[in-house]
């Protein structure tokens, strides 16, 4: 039995800097990341838990609702949230939000998931890439109140206002059951999320927040107002709407830094340098002397 009503999906995701090009300028004094330094991609198992909603909407119906937390030009992985299935999007920016730690960061999406309203599930990536720690998703549900999954490998049913889903572990797998409303934190070997449509790029090459529409309007000069645009955008839903700290009703002190428990005491740069190497000639001998050397060492083995 499966459930035939819709199913309104929540799906938390984070832009995050490509840690494939971390260099010296990576950190800030005060032991926040400087992501104005490094290039930004979409967080990879938030990609499977976007998949993950929109799969759960093609059987169901419903809707898949997207919402970032992050500077302005985060909006670029909320267009392609759009591209790749999502009906809505919301950016949370908000200076007061800068350098919050897990739980400061949970506060605020909580309050953005309350002020969205009616959701069934909200799924998030079981970690984001720049910090590894797994926990925005878990305290979100927390502070929501609401029963969790963590590192969900797949659904195996929706029925009776309960879902049961897989969870991957490093033994195996086990097979739990909640009651919705519920959080889920989704694993990378969920599924394979698909690569944004072209039809919905086409569609929703305009999407745009308040703050682009300059840049918007000196490349499409038929909006000659800002107000033409936000006309044409809301009309065909391309308007991404972004709150702020005053939005959500959340105070100073439970945001950004202020608001953060966690404090980096000290960071460290370490630099691997290689200091010594040894050629190989391609020989059976040669190949079998590296590996009884590597056994040797117990490098392998």
């Amino acid at each position: 039995m499966t459930d035939s009503r819709p199913i309104d999906s929540v799906v938390l995701v984070k832009q995050v800097p490509d840690t494939h090009h971390i260099t010296g300028d990576a950190m800030t004094r005060d032991g926040t990341m400087n992501r104005s330094a490094l290039p930004a991609i979409f967080n990879p198992e938030d990609l499977n838990a976007l998949e993950m909603a929109v799969q759960i909407r093609e059987r169901h119906g419903g809707t898949v609702s997207v919402i970032t937390m992050g500077p302005p030009k985060a909006a670029n992985i909320l267009r392609e949230s759009l591209w790749r299935g999502a009906d809505r999007v919301v950016l949370l920016t908000d200076r007061r939000f800068a350098g919050a730690d897990t739980l400061a960061t949970s506060v605020v999406l909580q309050k953005a998931v309350e002020k969205i309203g009616r959701y069934d599930l909200i799924l998030a990536g079981r970690q984001a890439i720049d910090g590894d720690t797994a926990q925005v998703g878990p305290q979100t549900a927390e502070k929501l109140g609401i029963p969790q999954i963590t590192y969900a490998e797949s659904i195996l049913e929706i029925a009776g206002g309960r879902i049961t889903a897989r969870r991957a572990l490093d033994s195996g797998s086990e097979i739990v059951r909640c009651q919705m409303p519920c959080l889920l934190t989704v694993v990378g070997s969920a599924n394979m999320p698909r690569p944004p449509s072209v039809r919905r790029q086409i569609a929703g090459k305009l999407a745009a927040t308040p703050g682009e529409y300059a840049a918007i309007r000196k490349q499409w000069p038929e909006f000659e107002t800002d107000g033409a645009l936000e006309e044409h955008l809301t009309a065909h839903d391309l308007r991404i709407p972004v709150w702020t700290a005053d939005d959500i009703g959340v105070t100073a002190d439970s945001i950004g830094l202020a608001g953060s428990p966690t404090q980096v005491h000290k960071v460290n740069f370490v630099i691997l340098e290689s200091t010594e190497s040894k050629t190989i000639q391609p020989t059976p001998e040669a190949i079998a002397a590296m590996v009884a050397e590597l056994v040797h060492e117990y490098i392998v083995g």
